[in-house]
């Protein structure tokens, strides 16, 4: 029986991140967690209720009635971000909530919240998860750390191809700046601001092909379960 370890899949938005945590973790026999649908059962609280998570005691007494987890479906078997009891799955990847969540992400209380769910999560190990802060703060000593990068035009043909099945009003303009502001707001936070963890090997997909990519993760990966 092979060892149970942690994977951690960090990068920018639209890198590909999900697709290839959740082929692993599938590969594996592995849960697989989106740490990024956390934060975004989070903003969607806040928009839903008119809550401002600039106001300190706004956000304490918010986390008091916010229970996250996650059920897979039936017919699919993937892991679905349940709030408070609700399947919130496909209503968090809305423009709406996209437009907020890296913001409500920088929050300290927040991300203390949600890392400290996410450790939780992890305990038992043989998990892959994906995220911005997950191989520098919520698993520094994961056995393997993948950090992802894409082009940016490729990311931006991404989000958009994603977003306009749900959306077709959206436009390419709108998603490139919409990246653009999370990527700048990801990366000068102050608390957990992404980076690359010292130890973490980079993947560059941009001309990768789904099946390629995780044909390169499970190299990177195969040495560690022994």
């Amino acid at each position: 029986m092979s060892k149970r370890i942690i994977v951690t899949v960090d990068g920018f938005s639209s890198c590909g991140k999900s697709t290839l945590a959740r082929a692993l973790a599938r590969e594996l026999g592995y849960v697989y967690i989106d740490s990024g649908a956390m934060y975004r059962a989070i903003t969607l609280y806040f928009l839903r209720n008119n809550l401002n998570w600039n106001e300190p005691d706004q956000v304490s007494e918010a986390l008091k009635n916010i229970e996250l987890h996650f059920e897979p479906n039936p017919t699919t078997l993937k892991s679905e971000m349940h709030l408070n009891g609700e399947n919130v799955e496909y209503i968090i990847r809305d423009i709406v909530v996209a437009e907020k969540v890296s913001e409500v992400a920088a929050v300290k209380e927040i991300r203390e919240f949600a890392v400290a769910a996410q450790q939780r999560m992890g305990e038992k190990k043989g998990i892959v998860m994906d995220g911005r802060d997950i191989g520098t703060t919520v698993f520094p000593n994961a056995e393997v750390k993948i950090f992802m990068v894409a082009d940016e035009a490729v990311r931006v043909e991404r989000r958009f191809a994603e977003m306009y099945n749900k959306n077709p009003n959206i436009t390419i303009e709108e998603v490139k700046a919409n990246i653009e502001l999370r990527d700048y707001i990801d990366s000068n936070r102050e608390v957990s601001p992404l980076r690359k963890a010292d130890d973490a090997i980079v993947l560059d997909n941009t001309h990768l092909t789904e099946k390629e990519q995780l044909q390169v993760a499970l190299e990177i990966v195969k040495p560690h379960l022994v």
